[in-house]
């Protein structure tokens, strides 16, 4: 039997005064890939924000357990020590911090222990070249004059390095081409393995192309309300969420 990874039970949660995750459940093992989709609203970015403990929102009742750790009142950057990562839709810039220094100094915040250099960099070179990234981008400001696509591939750059344990993945296929969208995927398929878990959260099927897909979720008004495999996904992008909001 399977390990359980991460586990979400009757998660409530707010923006603001406004509730938008209404008693969520949702159990991830090890080894699993996972994929939650929903109509605009539904809460799906807000749940990503919430395991990760994002300040702008508010977990007001249930529980969010990592490895059999109870994560409830541990801070984002405790989250991201214990092994949670999440790609952002909109990455951000940070002007004077290279790619690589941003990655050295976050692999040695995330796990405590000293970057062996030669190591380090030999891994980066390798992981940018099967995400097709010029050798020269690792010098470069952190998403500075980055294209969408290039800041989306940095994400998964900085998944490859960091290697968490949960990797939650915020529509990071939002305003790619086809060719960046496949690169993403390829990302995902280095990065998954039989220790970790990914949790996808998209509007669309094309970044599930190659993946093996254990569970697709539909999100609606703040709860999960069907679960299925992974042809669920091509299910929803055939006939719509109309027969989920009844």
């Amino acid at each position: 039997m399977s390990e359980t990874l991460l586990e979400i039970k009757n998660l409530h949660a707010k923006a603001g005064d406004k509730e938008i995750i209404k008693g969520l459940e949702l159990k991830i093992n090890k080894g699993e890939v996972h994929v939650i989709m929903g109509p605009n609203g539904a809460g799906k970015s807000t749940l990503s924000n919430v395991i990760l403990a994002n300040p702008e929102y508010t977990q007001t009742e249930g529980d969010i357990i990592l490895d059999g750790e109870n994560i409830n009142g541990l801070k984002t950057d405790k989250r991201a020590r214990k092994g949670i990562f999440m790609s952002f839709q909109s990455p951000k810039e940070i002007p004077g911090v290279s790619v690589t220094n941003f990655l050295k100094y976050a692999k040695i915040a995330t796990t405590g222990k000293p970057v062996k250099i030669f190591e380090f960099k030999k891994e980066l070179e390798k992981n940018m070249e099967e995400l097709k990234m010029k050798p020269e981008y690792a010098n470069r400001n952190l998403n500075v004059g980055f294209s969408g696509g290039e800041k989306k591939k940095n994400e998964i750059l900085q998944m490859l390095t960091l290697n968490p344990k949960l990797a939650i993945l915020d529509e990071t296929d939002s305003g790619l081409d086809v060719d960046a969208i496949k690169t993403v995927s390829k990302g995902i398929k280095m990065y998954s393995n039989e220790n970790n878990g990914v949790l996808i959260i998209t509007h669309g099927t094309k970044i599930l192309q190659g993946l093996h897909v254990d569970y697709v979720h539909v999100l609606v008004d703040g709860k999960i309300i069907k679960t299925s495999t992974g042809d669920l996904a091509n299910e929803i992008e055939a006939k719509g969420y109309e027969e989920y909001k009844k």
